[in-house]
């Protein structure tokens, strides 16, 4: 990277002004029209309003590569409270910093943010642990507050103009995943950074900036100090985004593999390393496909724990000599017992697995051998079709079967039916004697014991 290019993408120091790039209308891809028409509501209601509104994000980045955007986020000068006023179907969520959700037909959500503060980027601060200091702030500091230059763009709608503080666009142009700032700072601020890096660039196909890959390889460790939580939540986006086969051989190309999974470690390094290799990478080939099928019609939704499982599965087959074991009685608990606790020591415990979570990922890896050896034998007996763990245990075992080019999954039977939409009836304020009105019990509804003919349960208050 060259010195100019450096000072281009550093945060900027405490008091400096740095100077946006405007690209016009004429200059750029994206149509007011390809907008959501709900968040096209909030960014015209803010404007109504006097307030400034943005789209950001990878709202933008989506629609500049000429993609559909999975969330339209937007961020504005208006602050918490402001919003609540102004958009009556919304609601405040977070601790770190407060964020409203407006509510709109159909389960939509859009998310509206504050401009946030760089005070990240004090030089005189110590380089630790990303604190919970967010504070509202300018265009700018928000923009460099943000992770990826390609992801620190706004979009507004009174010009139409995209507004670029980092050099977003030119590494969207160049397809190039470059964070913002100090990459070792920034990583040491936050480790999950990281992640994001290798997600983003399997998802777009972009290629690392140097200094950004560098300091992946330096930084990998740091994700132990992450809350396993926050890591198993992360490393489940990137199994469900489409792409998990492009980030897994991005994530062994930088050695974050190493870092996310130490179960892996022996197992790759070994004799059989190559062969692990291209079985984990066969399995997320099998998910990619299953995933490409999602759509608002018949979208594929693959339960978290089978996800889970098969994330593991190679390295089960390989410990445990699946699924050529074939067990009964009391060998089979044995075998079940010695798998529930592995999988507890090397993945529950180190993602914060919750208990089912674990004995269904527990139920997956033991009965694959079951249906191993049931398919051999000719097809699923009619005592195993009644068990409870069928679907489940027989969708696993039929990924298995394809990550082996033996047969291929259909992903209808992923797809999730979606229920029927139901009327939410908005009920009106309870008018007082006096004129007031006021809303009486929770959501507007009369409390079990009421005066009125319609109260709770239809028990209406003793009268005095």
């Amino acid at each position: 990277m060259t010195a100019e290019t450096q000072e281009q993408h550093a945060a900027p120091e405490k008091g400096a002004a740095v100077s946006a790039i405007i690209i016009p209308e004429s200059e750029h891809p994206i149509r007011e029209h390809l907008l959501d028409r709900e968040a096209l509501k909030v960014l015209y209601r803010l404007r109504d309003a006097g307030f400034k509104g943005y789209l950001v994000g990878g709202g933008v980045r989506d629609l500049y590569l000429g993609r559909t955007p999975k969330d339209f986020d937007i961020s504005t000068d208006a602050r918490p409270g402001q919003l609540r006023q102004l958009f009556r179907n919304s609601r405040t969520i977070g601790r770190r910093f407060r964020l409203v959700q407006v509510f709109f037909r159909g389960n939509k959500i859009i998310e509206v943010s504050t401009l946030r503060s760089s005070s990240e980027f004090d030089i005189d601060g110590d380089d630790a642990v990303l604190p919970s200091n967010n504070t509202f702030g300018t265009l700018e500091e928000d923009a460099f507050r943000r992770d990826l230059t390609i992801n620190a763009l706004f979009y507004e709608i009174e010009n139409h103009t995209i507004i670029d503080y980092t050099g977003g666009v030119r590494d969207l142009d160049d397809g190039i995943i470059r964070v913002v700032g100090d990459p070792d700072r920034r990583f040491t601020r936050d480790p999950v950074r990281m992640m994001r890096v290798v997600r983003h660039a399997a998802r777009t196909g972009f290629s690392i900036e140097d200094d950004t890959f560098a300091a992946l390889r330096r930084h990998r460790e740091k994700l132990l100090l992450c809350p396993p939580s926050r890591i198993r939540d992360e490393v489940l986006k990137d199994l469900q985004s489409g792409a998990s086969r492009p980030w897994a051989e991005l994530c062994m190309t930088s050695s974050l593999w190493a870092a996310l999974f130490p179960l892996y470690a022996d197992a790759l390094q070994g004799g059989d390393g190559e062969r692990i290799r291209q079985e984990l990478l066969n399995i997320f080939t099998v998910l990619d496909r299953l995933h490409a099928r999602g759509g608002e019609d018949e979208p594929v939704k693959i339960p978290e724990s089978l996800l889970l499982a098969t994330l593991l599965l190679p390295w089960a087959c390989q410990r445990f000599n699946l699924p050529e074991t074939n067990v009964r009685g009391q060998a089979f608990h044995r075998l079940s017992r010695m798998i529930k606790e592995d999988v507890d020591r090397y993945f529950g415990e180190p993602f914060n697995v919750q208990r089912m979570a674990k004995e269904a990922i527990t139920t997956l890896l033991i009965n694959l051998s079951t249906f191993h050896h049931a398919r051999v034998q000719g097809g699923d007996p009619k005592w195993l079709k009644r068990k409870s763990y069928y679907r489940d245990c027989s969708r696993f075992y039929d990924i298995y079967l394809e990550s082996q080019g033996i047969a291929a999954l259909k992903p209808e039977r992923f797809v999730v039916d979606k229920p029927p939409e139901e009327a939410v009836e908005v009920l009106s304020p309870v008018h007082e004697g006096n004129g007031e009105s006021r809303t009486r019990g929770r959501g507007g509804l009369n409390p079990a014991f009421s005066s009125a003919a319609q109260g709770v349960f239809g028990l209406r208050r003793p009268r005095e």
